[in-house]
């Protein structure tokens, strides 16, 4: 297999910067879970202030951070409403069934946003034979959907809701970062709708590992037991945590390098014949790429592209997902563009 050469498949492949790795060889150290590594308790206060929160664990990954805070909103038997294609549902190994007990009730959604009357209607009346509705969950931006950005004016309605009917809301924030820059939106204004926000610093900020939690310190206080209990208690973690310091501080408002490319992408792959993008839908840096020639699926196309040193990964049989990141520059998005020329030639 020829070595890929533009990396598309994720912003989750990116390579630490220089100056990242110098943070991480400098990093003071303790043992975080007697809670004496100085590094991850900065990073915990710092993104704690940044969302507007009383505190903040650091986890390993978005997985557990979404599943800590499941388990901590529900009892065994509850149910979660979430959009039908989110990252919940889709891609974390049917895991609030088995670390929560609880169900999840998809709502569908129109580019990974719940119509508010859909959410209201999947709020179960009380009854002996129901499970209780508990929890609702929003991703922004939504991976699914491409990269769609969640309407802060949405989230209103849906907070409206869940206060009405006493339910707690968890947002899966892995990308909010690009909507914080993309929108002008703050993180603080974000999080101030929900009980508990998951946040990603592996994904477009470019760290090598690590998500955050934040919450009210009661709500954080029991997540950090659950954390333990699913193993993600690190010890000298404070070499992962400068590395998110150094990413936050470098890497969140370069966003918008990466949010071109994209645009850019799109615009050269729709002018490809056989190819079609939704542009309403590229709104941060996630492609959805549908392939609309009979002789091609989406795998093939990808095996093709590989050959060419190009990474994109199928998501559907006609579907292929590009993500631009921190290591894709505008000369590498130019010679995806002729490839795929190329490979539709």
């Amino acid at each position: 297999m020829r070595r890929i050469e533009v990396d598309l498949r994720s912003d989750t492949v990116t390579k630490p910067t220089p100056g990242m790795r110098r943070a991480m060889c400098e990093a003071e150290v303790g043992d975080d879970v007697l809670g004496d590594d100085p590094t991850v308790n900065k990073l915990q206060a710092m993104i704690a202030e940044m969302a507007g929160k009383e505190a903040a664990l650091f986890v390993p990954s978005g997985t557990m951070s979404n599943q800590i805070a499941i388990k901590v909103h529900t009892q065994p038997g509850d149910e979660v409403i979430c959009e039908r294609d989110c990252h919940i549902f889709n891609y974390e190994c049917g895991a609030p069934a088995l670390v929560s007990s609880v169900q999840l009730m998809p709502v569908s959604g129109y580019r990974g946003i719940m119509d508010v009357d859909e959410v209201r209607r999947a709020i179960r009346v009380p009854n002996i034979h129901h499970p209780r509705s508990r929890l609702i969950v929003v991703e922004n931006t939504h991976n699914r959907a491409g990269g769609t950005i969640y309407p802060i004016e949405e989230i209103k309605r849906i907070y409206k809701v869940a206060k009405e009917y006493g339910l707690k809301l968890h947002l899966d924030g892995a990308r909010l970062w690009n909507a914080h820059v993309e929108t002008g939106i703050s993180i603080r204004e974000y999080s101030s709708y929900f009980d508990t926000v998951s946040l990603c610093f592996s994904k477009g900020l470019g760290a090598p590992v690590g998500s955050i939690l934040v919450g009210d310190k009661e709500v954080i206080d029991m997540a950090k037991r659950v954390r333990k209990f699913l193993g993600g208690g690190m010890r000298q973690a404070g070499i992962l945590a400068s590395a998110c310091i150094y990413a936050v501080g470098h890497h969140i408002s370069r966003l918008k390098e990466d949010h071109a490319n994209a645009k850019k992408l799109a615009i050269g792959v729709n002018e490809i014949d056989g190819l079609n993008v939704d542009m309403e839908a590229v709104q941060t840096n996630i492609v959805m790429i549908d392939i609309e020639r009979e002789d091609i699926d989406a795998y093939k196309l990808c095996d093709m592209l590989l050959e060419r040193g190009i990474g994109m990964l199928p998501v559907r049989e006609k579907r292929v997902r590009a993500v631009t990141n921190l290591n894709v520059s505008e000369a590498d998005i130019d010679r995806t563009i002729d490839v795929l020329n190329e490979v539709f030639s």
